[in-house]
């Protein structure tokens, strides 16, 4: 819970320095010299109000501010489970080297108790893999690929069942985007239905509006490309896996099973 409380309070540090930075670039944008056709300085009727990223979360009402933190919190959880993500698929954590290589001499030598046993002291996808092709090592080769296919494919959908988080922040975040942008656009329409039309606080609901949209995609944009990245990289692996198990286990016919 705190490693998640961290995680939200950077993403928010982060995602406010952005958006911060570009509203005072706007800003400073917004204060350079008018000049008139004849080069001469043109008159300003009044002076710009710096307006910061803050203020505008804050000002956008009770349901503004509740969009934006779950903004925050879409934003938060996507980094968090993009992390555990790039942890959960490594080909070192999947598929070991030491599992591979112990059952390999295991396999060389023609005892497939030490195979399994190795297996059994392993807890990665690459021993659960390879138990289920031991488990059927009297009843043919045929019915052991089988059983590393359907292994295969019940580690890949355990994977995704955890990569899919990814997937759901980057489709709401922009959903919530789009209901802060419906509630400017609300309170652009409602103060003009009040004060008229007045540059200064209707520009400000239109910003509102607008930076809600921003800040769904920004966080949209990022979590979909590394859920498509570890999407990918979890099919690859475990297509790794199911070839190296088939490989190791291919002399299965030859080898009797011995209980100790």
């Amino acid at each position: 819970m705190k490693k998640m409380m961290m995680v939200f309070a950077l993403a928010a540090v982060l995602f406010g320095a952005g958006f911060t930075a570009t509203t005072a670039y706007a800003q400073d944008a917004a204060d350079g010299a008018i000049v008139n056709a004849d080069g001469s300085a043109a008159e300003k009727d009044a002076p710009a109000q710096e307006t910061s990223f803050w203020q505008v979360v804050f000002g956008s009402g009770l349901v503004g501010v509740i969009l934006w933190l779950a903004l925050f919190g879409s934003g938060a959880f996507a980094i968090y489970f993009i992390v555990d993500g790039y942890i959960l698929v490594r080909p070192k954590k999947m598929m070991p080297d030491t599992l591979i290589n112990g059952v390999k001499a295991a396999m060389d030598e023609g005892d497939v108790m030490k195979a399994i046993e190795l297996c059994d002291n392993d807890p990665s996808s690459m021993a659960k893999i390879l138990k289920a092709g031991f488990a059927h090592v009297e009843e043919g080769f045929d019915v052991i690929d089988e059983a590393i296919s359907a292994a295969g494919d019940i580690e890949i959908e355990q994977m995704m069942q955890r990569l899919n988080w990814i997937s759901i922040c980057g489709s709401l975040a922009p959903m919530l985007g789009l209901l802060g942008t419906v509630q400017g656009m609300i309170l652009t329409f409602a103060t003009i239905a009040i004060t008229g039309v007045q540059i200064g606080p209707l520009s400000l609901t239109i910003s509102q509006a607008l930076y809600t949209t921003a800040g769904g995609l920004c966080v949209a944009i990022p979590a979909v490309t590394f859920f498509y990245a570890l999407r990918n990289n979890a099919n690859r692996l475990v297509l790794r896996m199911q070839v190296v198990t088939s490989d190791l286990i291919k002399n299965l016919r030859n080898v009797e099973v011995v209980e100790a």
